[in-house]
């Protein structure tokens, strides 16, 4: 089974002033991002999705819809499966010996596990940001986010520079790596490392960006750079993003899915909702207790 990260932060007292914000986010700012949303690409629909690693059942029976350009936080206790299902979102979790998984999964009304799908070009529409930076190590900053342009070919020398530099300055990075994009991609800190794999991902125009806990092994100020970086990208994609911190869930997410899990440890969605909603009046006793760090 995928490994989860195992010391989940609980919301504390001073947290509850972060919870607070979010409650008080401007309702035209919602408004503003569900209008702009409505017919744009990157639709996710989840319907009755289940992932086993052999005979163990980590998923059970997901339903879930994500709407476009918006962020969508998956929380949770450790072990619950939420880094499993965004694997199955862009077919990463069948990459693995005897894991399956049932029920569908679309894109913009496309079954991303429909046999006419080729799983490789669903992982360039469907891009992933791990945990810890993953820059290659042999390549450049520059060549790191040409890597998926190469690989699939038909674009111009002229067009991946303009590209590279593009995607830089989406990700938030270009001004301070612009005059050192020959240098090895190792050679930035972790917090630039993880805006290069950012940069790396949005560099072949994927809808969807998912990201497992990718301020995990980041300290409070890089940290701080993902999550603006995370807002501004929701403008043009569909982010999910997996997170035990459930400040960063208040402060990044336009909506919140609580997942748990049965005694069999197969991990199941509780609710979901606007974040505000759910972090301020969850409709169940569960979420609210997980919330306020009773359990976790």
């Amino acid at each position: 089974m995928a490994t989860e990260k195992r010391d989940t932060e609980n919301a504390t007292t001073g947290a509850k002033d972060e919870l607070a914000q979010a409650a008080a986010r401007p309702a035209a700012q919602a408004a503003q991002r569900a209008s702009a949303s409505e017919g744009d690409s990157g639709r996710l629909t989840l319907d009755n999705v289940s992932a086993r690693y052999g005979a163990f059942r980590a998923v059970k029976d997901v339903t879930l819809a994500v709407r476009p350009k918006s962020v969508t936080a998956l929380i949770g206790p450790s072990g619950c499966g939420k880094s499993t299902l965004i694997r199955t979102i862009n077919r990463m979790h069948e990459t693995l010996p005897g894991a399956t998984v049932s029920g569908s999964i679309s894109l913009d009304g496309v079954d991303l596990y429909s046999s006419d799908v080729d799983p490789v070009r669903a992982r360039r529409v469907v891009g992933m940001v791990f945990q810890k930076p993953n820059p290659f190590p042999t390549m450049s900053i520059s060549e790191n986010v040409s890597s998926g342009l190469r690989l699939t070919g038909g674009t111009s020398k002229s067009e991946i520079a303009g590209i590279v530099e593009d995607s830089l300055r989406r990700a938030a990075l270009w001004d301070e790596v612009k005059d050192k994009l020959n240098q090895p991609g190792t050679s930035l800190s972790g917090g630039q490392q993880q805006r290069l794999c950012i940069a790396r991902t949005i560099a072949v125009k994927p809808r969807v960006v998912l990201m497992d806990e990718p301020c995990s092994a980041l300290d409070p100020v890089a940290t701080l750079k993902i999550e603006e970086l995370i807002r501004d990208l929701a403008t043009e994609y569909t982010i999910v993003i997996v997170t035990h911190n459930m400040q960063q869930a208040s402060r990044v997410s336009d909506e919140t899915a609580f997942f748990s899990m049965d005694d069999d440890r197969a991990g199941y969605l509780v609710e979901t909702g606007p974040t505000a909603e759910m972090f301020t009046n969850p409709k169940q006793a569960l979420t609210e207790g997980y919330i306020q760090g009773r359990f976790g």
